[in-house]
């Protein structure tokens, strides 16, 4: 049932780095952007980067220099590269795809954990 799987979150120090993954299942059609979201303890949930099938990107203000999102679409995975990491960082990150058809992001992945912290 798992369509979306996130790989490459742990504990690193500030000022790190770390590089997600996420691979989309075959079964998903259509696929026309991926991006990923963060929801740190006690916030909602926010996009952190997203991409288009053509290649367009889309950042939050604070991640921007930081972060890196960027796409294979013959493996249909998608990548966020997180350089500079600060506390403020830590979450969940959720991988998430959007389908031809669809308004909103349709697919999310499990999560993975993100915690950047001495």
């Amino acid at each position: 049932q798992v369509q979306l799987v996130e790989s490459g979150g742990g504990l690193v120090q500030p000022g790190g780095s770390l590089r997600l993954s996420c691979a989309a299942s075959r079964s998903i059609f259509s696929i026309n952007a991926m991006g990923w979201y963060r929801q740190a303890p006690g916030k909602q949930r926010e996009l952190v980067a997203g991409i288009s099938s053509g290649g367009s990107t889309n950042y939050a203000d604070s991640v921007k220099g930081r972060f890196t999102i960027s796409r294979d679409n013959a493996k249909i995975t998608v990548y966020l590269q997180m350089n500079s990491l600060k506390p403020e960082d830590t979450g969940v990150y959720y991988c998430a795809a959007r389908t031809e058809y669809s308004r909103d992001y349709n697919y999310w992945g499990q999560g993975t954990q993100v915690t950047v912290s001495s």
